[in-house]
């Protein structure tokens, strides 16, 4: 019998090659998952590679470790009305939009990726994903993952969006399996989807992604809480109310605050002028790629309530205060609360709490006194990229007879 096209691809590639798909349109959180299954993926095995294709405008201020790389898609930035624009291109949406997918699709034919994980977005950025998937299930070789992180919204308008963008179609087409990132016992982030059962076969809860320090990085010697908002681009408020926790109690701990490289411009400005009245009480930075170290070293955490942020929370088990957004998505608020319920973290709720200086100053103040989520059973949940490395390896056969 003739050897298919497919045959003879899988018996000359002597690598395992993985890509990952992260659109990147707002914050750090989709980049950073994705560099997270990529690192871990690819260590131990020297025959594996991956290439994460990402729009994020900082991926070049991040190391990548070796056979990890990453193209750089087009950027886009959302509007307050919703609508997206090119970042830098002076094209508009839609041409800006064609360009990435065709980038999309010459990136996967020419690296010939075995896996491909698309992050969160079955069909891309506006659809950008479609014609390479539907190009993918007609050649037959490369084996494609949905990953959710583990909350995605509130039911109702997961369900809007996903019916409006035609992610259910896709979603039922296109991936061989869904990888949650998360624990089901937690919350299910596909609550309310009109998936099949076929779909839901191929669903696999994985745990939280285990965070460690894998760059040294400068820690103070002396005792310090940590302050983030993750990226930062909707950090504004959360770090506006800490400093004023700060002005009006002197007695506060020493805190490093970290931005995110989103906070910036005119507000980050006012805000370093709030820090350098504060006489060395909080010591700034705008963005550290390698902010692990800092949770490491920190005695407690105060931060929003990204997906990012928590699994770091969770690995290097600090006492932590949740201040979770709830606009456009309510993603953080579930979070914080579930979480808060099962002893993992505390949250300040703006509705039970309040959102004012008194409530931060109390929120910094309880720090000491919370337990760490290791006391509520965190490790027991962190097993992601274990299970995301087996699950990779079986999709990519890893275990073949040579």
């Amino acid at each position: 019998m003739a050897e298919t096209g497919t045959q003879a691809l899988a018996a000359t590639k002597s690598s395992r090659r993985v890509m990952l798909y992260s659109h990147d349109t707002f914050g750090l959180g989709h980049l950073r998952r994705s560099r997270a299954l990529a690192t871990a993926i690819t260590a131990g095995d020297d025959e594996a590679s991956a290439i994460i294709l990402t729009g994020s405008p900082v991926a070049g201020r991040f190391t990548f470790p070796e056979r990890v790389d990453h193209i750089r898609l087009p950027g886009v930035t959302k509007l307050t009305d919703g609508s997206y624009v090119s970042q830098t291109l002076g094209m508009d949406i839609e041409k800006t939009t064609a360009l990435r997918a065709g980038l999309i699709q010459t990136a996967v034919e020419q690296y010939e990726p075995d896996l491909l994980i698309v992050d969160k977005e079955p069909t891309g950025f506006r659809g950008e994903l479609l014609p390479t998937l539907e190009w993918l299930s007609h050649r037959g070789h490369t084996r494609t993952v949905l990953g959710l992180r583990d909350v995605l919204d509130e039911p109702e308008l997961l369900a809007e969006e996903w019916a409006r963008k035609g992610a259910i179609e896709a979603t039922e087409s296109f991936y061989d399996e869904i990888w949650v990132y998360g624990v089901r016992d937690v919350y299910d982030p596909t609550e309310g989807l009109p998936l099949s059962d076929h779909v839901r076969d191929r669903m696999h809860w994985t745990g939280y992604l285990r965070r460690t320090v894998t760059d040294v990085g400068d820690v103070p010697k002396t005792p310090y809480v940590l302050i983030t908002p993750g990226g930062g681009g909707d950090g504004a408020a959360m770090v506006s109310l800490v400093l004023s926790a700060y002005e009006k109690d002197p007695d506060l701990p020493h805190a490093i605050l970290i931005y995110g490289p989103f906070l910036s411009g005119e507000v980050r400005d006012a805000f370093d002028a709030r820090v350098a009245k504060l006489n060395g009480r909080i010591t700034a930075s705008g963005f550290d790629s390698r902010i692990e170290p800092l949770f490491a070293g920190a005695e407690g955490v105060i931060c929003m309530g990204g997906y990012n942020t928590f699994c770091e929370v969770l690995s290097f088990d600090k006492r932590a205060v949740i201040v979770p957004r709830t606009v456009p998505r309510l993603e953080q608020w579930i979070r914080a609360s579930r979480a808060e319920q099962l002893g993992l973290v505390s949250m300040l709720d703006e509705e039970r709490d309040g959102m004012d200086t008194d409530a931060m100053i109390k929120a910094i103040r309880r720090l000491p006194g919370l337990g760490k989520p290791s006391d509520a059973g965190a490790d027991g949940l962190l097993d992601g990229l274990k299970v995301v490395v087996e699950r990779a390896r079986n999709l990519m056969k890893l275990d073949r007879p040579k």
